[in-house]
C-alpha cells in the first residue's frame, strides 16, 4: 500500500505528492530519455520526447515486475524550463495515459545539458512493489 504524505495545514500540490510512504521490493529506473529501444530519436519536440521517456520508464518497470502505480519517486531533468512549461498540456496527457496517477514525490530540475545531445528531458524513477 502506498500513501501520499501531506503535512497538516499544507495545500495539496498539483501534479505530485510532497512525499510517499510504502514498503516492499524496490525497483530503480535509470534516467530515461526520449529515444526508442534502438536508441533512435523520432522527434526533437519536448512533449514527444517526454512521452517516449515515460514509455521507456514503463518498459523498464515492467522488466522489473513493477507497474506505474508502484512509482514512489520521479525526477525530471530538463534542458529548458520554458520549453518544459510550454509543453505541460502535452506532458500531462502523456503522463495520465502512461503513468495514470500523481501520488508520486516528484522534482524537476533544469540542467545545462544531458549526455545525449538531442535529449531534452531525462526521467529517473524509484518504485516499490508491495510485499
Amino acid at each position: 500500500m502506498k500513501q501520499a504524505l501531506l503535512p497538516e495545514g499544507w495545500r495539496r500540490p498539483k501534479g505530485y505528492a510532497n512525499g510517499v510512504a510504502t514498503r516492499g521490493r524496490q525497483v530503480f529506473v535509470a534516467g530515461m530519455i526520449g529515444w526508442d529501444a534502438n536508441e533512435t530519436f523520432h522527434t526533437d519536440d519536448f512533449g514527444g520526447q517526454a512521452r517516449q521517456a515515460l514509455h521507456n520508464v514503463v518498459a523498464v518497470l515492467a522488466a522489473g515486475g513493477a507497474e506505474p502505480r508502484h512509482i514512489t519517486r520521479m525526477t525530471w531533468y530538463v534542458t529548458d524550463k520554458r520549453e518544459y512549461l510550454a509543453a505541460l498540456p502535452e506532458i500531462g496527457k502523456a503522463f495520465r495515459e502512461l503513468i495514470g496517477h500523481y501520488d508520486i514525490a516528484m522534482s524537476a530540475v533544469q540542467v545545462v545539458a544531458l549526455m545525449e545531445d538531442r535529449a531534452k528531458v531525462e526521467i529517473e524513477v524509484s518504485a516499490v512493489v508491495p510485499d
